[in-house]
């Protein structure tokens, strides 16, 4: 089977968040599983930068604004088609935002144009390969399923849209129908129009044949009025059509016997020297409580105002904290102060650093994340395969992932990490206080981080299941 993945950023190459990750994942895990994926990018200059051989196989005179080339090779080990398209990608910045911070303003136009090229890929093929399904993924890849009816090849060609996170939309207003190449009928509930605008997710949710999130709960909360942003209904319309499959790791990459970032470990009775040097990168102290990680964005969704609150707990119980993200202003700001009112206790880093992140994670003893909602959360994921223990409200992927530890789980020796209700400052000071107890009991604490490092985490199972739904998203068997 050959799957065309349309995506807005993917690992290694560009990367924001958990989408990359999947995105730059599932072409190896799928392989494993007979399928053939080739990945659709934005032309953004690091990605230009990592292409190599790359052949013309499309040529477009006028996309969206301006002239555009697709350009067919390989980048970081990943088969790409990259949309060499200077006046919508080639630009400095991020791939959603320009320097200032703000959203690019042709957003709309950028993505639309992505996806039209990835339906033309799906319906007239590219020196002599054509998809069987296309892969869309998030509001970025939301149009394609329209573009793909639009252009006729819906008819032979199935289509899948994964829903990473259903908080951004891709809303723009109705008055940009005609220049979206959007057809003026999908305008209406059942279609793409969205609380008065048009949706590019709710375009994705409506027109591809299959729809899927990265986890089942996260799946089941997505069809509620409190989780569902507004597209419960829809997704409820779905029935069948409508699944969750939880994501997976790179097991390779985030592998602690090989992980260059790091001293090598494969235990966690040696996990310490991991600890060890965490404790000196940072300038901790001696303290007989966990070495707590954070490695996330600050934002309200993650939970990090709710942990700024409860940090007095860890500290009181002689645990430590160590941080690095970026995001909200407010928030960042918190944390640096408490880093400042706290040395040796609490360490912050304002940023993102790749291997920084394989080092904190590998040398932590638990690994805090109090998202109030979570699709699926990669780095409670991480912890585990580092004997890292999560700590973690009860959302999502999360609920899915970890094991929490109650009075049958210890006796069992199965919990893998701690669970709290979601939302709730008070409850995340009680886990706290648990996480903080049971490190003091070194058996049971040993008995939970063996746990965690044998639980499975990586791409096998959910790319089996990728697969079969995108047997049943193919038009021919």
């Amino acid at each position: 089977m050959k799957v065309l993945s349309v995506a807005s950023e993917c690992a290694p190459l560009i990367k924001t968040g958990g989408l990359a990750d999947v995105a730059g994942a599932l072409p190896g895990a799928l392989a494993r599983q007979g399928v053939e994926m080739r990945t659709l990018l934005p032309g953004y200059p690091a990605v230009h930068d990592a292409l190599e051989g790359g052949t013309q196989v499309m040529t477009d005179s006028n996309l969206f604004g301006g002239p555009a080339q697709v350009l067919h090779g390989t980048a970081a080990g990943l088969d790409v088609y990259v949309l060499d398209a200077a006046h919508l990608f080639y630009r400095e910045g991020g791939p959603y935002a320009a320097p200032d911070g703000f959203d690019w303003w042709d957003n709309a136009d950028r993505f639309a144009a992505l996806d039209w090229v990835a339906a033309q890929l799906c319906t007239y093929g590219a020196a002599g390969w054509k998809p069987d399904v296309l892969q869309a993924h998030d509001w970025q890849g939301g149009f394609a399923a329209v573009y793909l009816q639009r252009l006729g090849g819906a008819q032979s060609v199935g289509s899948v849209l994964t829903i990473h996170n259903i908080a951004f939309t891709g809303s723009v207003g109705a008055d940009r129908l005609g220049w979206l190449r959007l057809p003026a009928e999908g305008y209406n509930p059942g279609g793409f129009e969205f609380f008065g605008r048009i949706s590019a997710l709710k375009a994705g949710i409506a027109y591809s044949d299959k729809v899927n999130t990265v986890s089942p709960t996260y799946g089941q909360e997505l069809m509620t009025p409190e989780f569902g942003m507004g597209f419960d209904g829809a997704l409820r319309a779905r029935g069948a059509d409508f699944s969750g499959i939880l994501n997976g790791i790179d097991t390779d990459v985030w592998d602690p016997a090989t992980d260059p970032a790091i001293e090598t470990f494969k235990s966690p009775r040696t996990k310490t020297r991991a600890r060890a040097a965490l404790v000196a990168e940072f300038g901790l102290l001696p303290d007989q409580g966990p070495i707590c990680v954070v490695v996330s964005r600050l934002t309200e969704q993650k939970g990090l105002d709710l942990l700024l609150d409860a940090l007095p707990e860890l500290l009181d119980r002689g645990g430590q904290l160590v941080l690095l993200g970026s995001g909200d202003p407010a928030l960042e700001q918190g944390y640096l102060a408490a880093a400042a009112a706290n040395p040796g206790r609490v360490a912050v880093r304002i940023g993102y650093d790749e291997p920084m992140s394989h080092r904190i994670i590998a040398g932590g003893d638990a690994i805090l994340v109090p998202s109030r909602f979570e699709p699926c959360g990669l780095t409670q994921l991480y912890g585990l395969r580092y004997g890292t223990i999560p700590v973690v409200a009860t959302t999502g992927g999360l609920v899915d992932t970890v094991i929490p530890l109650t009075v049958a789980t210890r006796l069992a020796g199965a919990a893998t990490g701690i669970q709290f209700r979601s939302g709730n400052s008070d409850a995340l000071r009680g886990a706290i206080a648990q996480l903080c107890t049971v490190y003091s009991e070194p058996e049971v604490w040993t008995r939970m981080q063996q746990a965690a490092m044998k639980h499975p985490v990586g791409w096998d199972v959910s790319a089996a299941a990728y697969a079969a739904l995108y047997a049943e998203a193919a038009k021919t068997p």
